[in-house]
C-alpha cells in the first residue's frame, strides 16, 4: 500500500521535497486536478465563451459537478448548492430565514470568527439574540448533545456548529445533537460548518438529518480553491429564501420574465461564475476515490493523526490539546514555556519548521500549533516532524 501510496503522491507537485500538514487550511492538488482546470478553460474557448454550446456545456458541467459531489455525501444532487466556498454557504440559510424581532442562535464557543461576525451582524439588524455553548470544555471529555440541549432556549431558531472543531479536531456527534434540536415544540434548525470534514469523514448526509451543511473543495478534497457547496434537507428547503438572486436561481416564462425559483438547490446559486474549476473539483474527487473509498481513507488519516500524537506525548516540553487519541486528522499541541503555553514560541516554531519545508499553522482560540494529517501523509513524514520538533524546541533551549 505505502509503494502504491508513494506512486499517487508523486501526481501533486506541493509535495515534492515537502512535509505538508495543512490540509485543515488548503489541500495541495494534483496534476491531474491542474491539467482539467486547464483543460475546461481550454474547451470554453474552443467552444466560443458565450456560444450555445458553451452555455451547453456549462449547464453539463455544473450538474456532472453536483452528482459528484452528492454521491460522496450519499445524498441526491437536487440537495446540493454549488457555492465558491464554506462562508458563502453558511450565508444562505443565516440570512435566509425569516427572522423575527427576539429570535435567538445558538452556537458552539468553537466556531469560525467569519461565522461568528455574520451572526452578530444579523443580531444588529434583526433584533436578535446569540448565545455561546461551551464545548471547547468537552474536548477531553463530556457530552457534546447534553450541553446543546441544556443552553437551547424557547425562542431558539438556529444552532451553529462544527462537525470537526477546526481547532482541537473534536469530532460532533452530529446525529444526536440533530436530534436533540429537532425534537423540541419548537424544532430548531441546525446549520453545519462542514470546512474539516467533507473529504475527511465518510458521510451519509440524510442519515444525519441536518438542515443545512456548508463545505468547500479546497480543504480534504484537495481541489480548487473558490469551489464549495451547501446541502439543504429537503424538508428544509422552504425554510429560507434566496437572498442573492440571479439567472441561475430563478425560472422564467417564453418572454424570460421571472416566474419563481428553481425547485431544487439551484435557487440559492446566483450567476457567472469560474466553470473550469467544476471539472477541477471533479478529478480531485475522483483520483481520491482511485486510491480508496472515503471509509478506507479516514481509517488512514486516524491511524496518522494518533500517531502524531503518540509521538508528542514523549516530548517535554509539547502538551497535546487533546488528552485523548484524536478522531480526525487535526492534532492541535501547546509548546510549553515554564509549563505554560507559550504563543510566542508557536509562532517562532511553525516559521522555523517552515523555513525546512515543513508547513504548520498557527491558531488563535486557543492560541497553538495545529498540524493535520491526510491520507496523503507518510509515515516516515509524521515520525520527521516530530523528529524536526524535537532538534527546534532543543535549538531553543541552547540558545
Amino acid at each position: 500500500m505505502l509503494d502504491r501510496l508513494a506512486a499517487h503522491r508523486q501526481g501533486f507537485p506541493a509535495l515534492d521535497g515537502r512535509q505538508y500538514f495543512n490540509y485543515g487550511g488548503q489541500g495541495p492538488m494534483a496534476q491531474t486536478t491542474l491539467d482539467a482546470i486547464f483543460q475546461s478553460h481550454r474547451q470554453m474557448q474552443q467552444l466560443g465563451p458565450f456560444s450555445g454550446a458553451a452555455n451547453q456545456w456549462v449547464m453539463s458541467e455544473t450538474a456532472q459537478t453536483r452528482t459528484a459531489i452528492a454521491a460522496e455525501l450519499n445524498t441526491a444532487a437536487d440537495t446540493i448548492t454549488l457555492t465558491e466556498d464554506v462562508t458563502v454557504g453558511c450565508n444562505i440559510p443565516l440570512w435566509g430565514i425569516a427572522w423575527r424581532a427576539g429570535d435567538h442562535i445558538l452556537l458552539s464557543d468553537c466556531e469560525h470568527p467569519g461565522i461568528v461576525a455574520t451572526v452578530q451582524e444579523l443580531c444588529r439588524r434583526f433584533d436578535l439574540t446569540y448565545s455561546l455553548c461551551p464545548l471547547l470544555e468537552t474536548v477531553n471529555g463530556g457530552d457534546p448533545t447534553e450541553i446543546v440541549a441544556q443552553h437551547l432556549q424557547p425562542s431558539t431558531r438556529l444552532l451553529v456548529i462544527s462537525h470537526i472543531f477546526w481547532n482541537t479536531g473534536q469530532v460532533l456527534p452530529l446525529e444526536s445533537i440533530v436530534n436533540a434540536c429537532h425534537d423540541r415544540p419548537n424544532p430548531v434548525l441546525v446549520l453545519v460548518d462542514a470546512a474539516q470534514s467533507v473529504g475527511s469523514l465518510p458521510l451519509d448526509l440524510p442519515a444525519l438529518g441536518v438542515d443545512f451543511y456548508a463545505f468547500t473543495g479546497h480543504k480534504w478534497w484537495c481541489g480548487p480553491a473558490g469551489l464549495g457547496g451547501l446541502y439543504v434537507r429537503p424538508g428544509a428547503m422552504d425554510q429560507i429564501a434566496p437572498t442573492f438572486i440571479g439567472w441561475r436561481s430563478i425560472t422564467t416564462d417564453a418572454a424570460a420574465n421571472p416566474t419563481g425559483w428553481k425547485p431544487n438547490g439551484q435557487r440559492f446559486e446566483v450567476a457567472t461564475s469560474n466553470y473550469a474549476l467544476l471539472g477541477g473539483l471533479r478529478a480531485a474527487i475522483a483520483l481520491q476515490n482511485q486510491w480508496g473509498t472515503p471509509t478506507q481513507r479516514y481509517q488512514r488519516l486516524i491511524a496518522l493523526s494518533q500517531r502524531l500524537w503518540t509521538r508528542l506525548q514523549d516530548l517535554p516540553q509539547i502538551r497535546p490539546v487533546r488528552q485523548t487519541p484524536p478522531d480526525s486528522g487535526l492534532v492541535s499541541f501547546w509548546v510549553l514555556e515554564n509549563g505554560e503555553p507559550s504563543p510566542r514560541w508557536h509562532k517562532q516554531l511553525v516559521d522555523q519548521l517552515e523555513a525546512q519545508g515543513v508547513f504548520l499553522r498557527t491558531l488563535q482560540a486557543p492560541n497553538c500549533v495545529r498540524a493535520c494529517t491526510h491520507y496523503l501523509t507518510l509515515e516516515s513524514e509524521v515520525d520527521e516532524l516530530v523528529t524536526a520538533i524535537q532538534g527546534a524546541l532543543k535549538a531553543r533551549t541552547e540558545a
